[in-house]
């Protein structure tokens, strides 16, 4: 007996019913039907009667409800998944079938035998009861066989509205999840109490927390429409003190159809939700006014940034991608990605040094781009600190190189990606953004001064913004590879503050921000409020269910500040009509004057002298001071000194100081 349970236990928990099978099962619900109708009507003696018909009655029953069954699709559907909109295709059927039985019946039409009314209805009753019940039975009889109370979770819904419900029904069939509904929480008082498939609502107050104790709750399940809520509230501190996971549906597109219906993913709720802001809101149209039809260039493609710009601008039609990076696996990656999902996109994937200038001109000869999204740059601090003329080399000189190459070639709108470190740069790749902003607004400013004289120009904007979740090599991929590796995750400092945009929202306002410059502004995004590392640290260690995980403070790398700044402090800023957008008012230089320092720079990164670099680096940008770095030595200088006498000074420098 134990045998036969245990195989039908298999057999209901990994197959789904073939359509033979359950049309069978009907066809003998409709011959039960039959039989207990003229039971109730007449006794179960006359069923014998030779006047009683009942084969006919049975025959011509069966052979209507078939067809009925054909039509409706009433066996289709996957019984451990049936809804409500099964139950009411049966109805429909089944009335149908009934219906037509009674019109046959009462006409008496061919040779069909005349069937009581009372004997139609009683069985139309039965029919219609047995099939709404077998489903329910089915279903019920797999959630029971799949649950497995030693293994499952108690879990709670927080959500108690259509979409907590969905995702509450998904749980119950969905035995991958090992999960157990014990209840629902709300933010409607009037809902408390209440009973919501067979479990209790509970109001989100300060008494939540005892009831999951009381209930022994292990995780709960956020409605995608509460995760605002859910980030507005003090509710993740009061769950990480009774250590439970956040789970989360996906997005209703992403849901599994099965049957009629579609059922939810569920997956680990992660930073990257939490701290995500409202939906940014750009101006699609003109964007594509912009884009579509043009021939595009995006350096760093292969890059956190470039590649999300190259998914974004994928969207609007371009007549052509002219994709380029020096990474050749990640490079490979965004072709293989670009024939998965845009396999009709003509695009080229270039490998190359934004800093060899021969290379950049046969491919803009080439190519002809008309609009360049600029992403290519070294972006690391501490790796910049540490390495000096590359930042030069790549950074500067390359997007001179794009610049003028810009310019030679017509290209209408040049976007510079640049970043908050170029405020008051604390440090070398700070400072050569900055330097980078410097040469291409002051281009800018000189080609706005031809085009006076009638001369199309190009349009150079700059993009200013902070952190990005997820980029590669930032602070959130690094503590969760040190989360999977059960720690300690390390802190550079407990006072250390950052702020951060996805990379989807801050590609967008570049796209917008593009779109909207006419040539030389310095665009900077809303960043929303700062978020102190340490706190991330601990919310992602809550997040992984592992409260056992270690912080450590490792200090401040070189180069690195406790806080980033959008503007200089002497800098201002005007609206746009994006309120995430504004422009910075900044300094400006000419450009004959920037252009001499800039090539002096270059030639100095060439013999490989940081402090030579670095000492160039702060007379272009005087507000580069130095910060937990060697070359802090630099900003004690007499400032009546000329470049030449601190040149000469840095040559008298310990080899350990000039050589980090």
């Amino acid at each position: 007996m134990a045998v036969q349970i245990n195989v039908f236990q298999k057999y209901l928990s990994t197959r789904i019913l073939p359509m033979w099978t359950i049309l069978l099962m009907d066809v003998l619900i409709v011959i039960a039907s039959c039989l207990l109708a003229y039971i109730l009507r007449y006794s179960f003696m006359n069923l014998f009667a030779p006047d009683a018909n009942l084969d006919q009655t049975i025959l011509w029953t069966v052979f209507i409800n078939l067809i009925c069954f054909r039509v409706f699709h009433t066996y289709s559907n996957v019984l451990r998944f049936s809804s409500f909109v099964d139950i009411m295709r049966i109805f429909t059927a089944v009335s149908v079938a009934y219906g037509l039985l009674a019109f046959l019946s009462l006409f008496e039409i061919g040779s069909f035998y005349r069937i009581s009314t009372s004997v139609l209805l009683i069985a139309y009753v039965i029919n219609f009861g047995m099939m709404a019940c077998m489903r329910i039975i089915v279903k019920m009889l797999f959630e029971h066989l799949n649950f497995d109370s030693k293994n499952s979770d108690n879990i709670l819904v927080y959500g108690a509205t259509e979409e907590g419900i969905n995702i509450a029904k998904g749980l119950r069939v969905e035995h991958q999840h090992n999960y157990r509904l014990r209840g629902f929480i709300t933010d409607d008082p009037s809902l408390t109490g209440k009973i919501l498939m067979g479990v209790k609502v509970y109001l989100n107050n300060d008494t939540l927390m005892e009831q999951l104790y009381e209930q022994n709750i292990r995780a709960i399940v956020v409605s995608p429409l509460k995760m605002e809520m859910l980030k507005k509230s003090d509710m993740i501190e009061r769950l990480i003190s009774q250590n439970i996971r956040l789970l989360t549906a996906t997005s209703l597109s992403e849901w599994d159809k099965i049957g009629n219906t579609k059922r939810p993913k569920l997956k680990e709720i992660e930073i990257e939700d939490l701290l995500q802001r409202d939906p940014i809101k750009i101006d699609y149209q003109k964007i594509m006014s912009h884009l579509e039809g043009k021939r595009i260039m995006i350096t760093g493609a292969a890059g956190s940034i470039g590649s999300e710009i190259m998914r974004q601008v994928a969207n609007f039609n371009p007549y052509k991608l002219i994709l380029i990076d020096q990474a050749e696996t990640p490079l490979h990656d965004i072709r293989l990605e670009l024939r998965d999902k845009w396999r009709n996109l003509d695009a080229s994937t270039i490998i190359a040094d934004i800093s060899n200038n021969t290379r950049m001109e046969e491919i803009f000869r080439k190519y002809r781009p008309q609009y360049i999204f600029h992403a290519a740059a070294y972006k690391h601090v501490p790796m910049m600190e540490d390495n000096a003329p590359e930042s030069i080399q790549v950074n500067v000189k390359g997007t001179r190189n794009l610049a003028d190459l810009a310019v030679k070639y017509g290209v209408e709108k040049f976007v510079m990606i640049s970043t908050d470190k170029a405020v008051n740069p604390t440090n070398v790749m700070g400072c050569s953004k900055r330097i980078c902003e410097i040469y291409v607004q002051s281009l800018a400013k000189k080609l706005a001064r031809e085009q006076k004289k009638g001369q199309q120009t190009t349009q150079f904007i700059t993009t200013r913004f902070g952190n990005v979740l997820g980029s590669n090599g930032s602070v959130i991929p690094r503590f969760r590879a040190q989360i999977l590796k059960g720690g300690p995750v390390t802190v550079t400092h407990p006072d250390i503050i950052r702020y951060f945009m996805t990379i989807p929202e801050a590609c967008r306002l570049v796209l917008e921000a593009g779109s909207m410059g006419n040539g030389g502004e310095i665009y900077i995004f809303d960043m929303g409020e700062p978020v102190r590392i340490l706190d991330l640290a601990k919310r992602m260690i809550y997040l992984s269910g592992r409260p056992d995980i270690k912080i450590e403070f490792t200090g401040l790398r070189h180069g690195e500040k406790l806080y980033e700044e959008l503007l200089n402090t002497k800098e201002l800023t005007k609206p746009t009509y994006h309120d995430k957008i504004m422009i910075a008012t900044v300094v400006e230089y000419d450009y004959d004057e920037v252009k001499e320092k800039i090539q002096r720079l270059i030639d100095i990164s060439y013999t490989y002298d940081d402090m030579k670099i670095v000492v160039m680096m702060k007379r272009i940008v005087p507000e580069f001071i130095s910060k937990n770095s060697p070359f802090e030595v630099l900003d004690h200088l007499p400032p009546l000194l000329t470049l030449d006498e601190v040149i000469a000074y840095t040559e008298t420098l310990p080899e350990e100081t000039v050589h980090l």
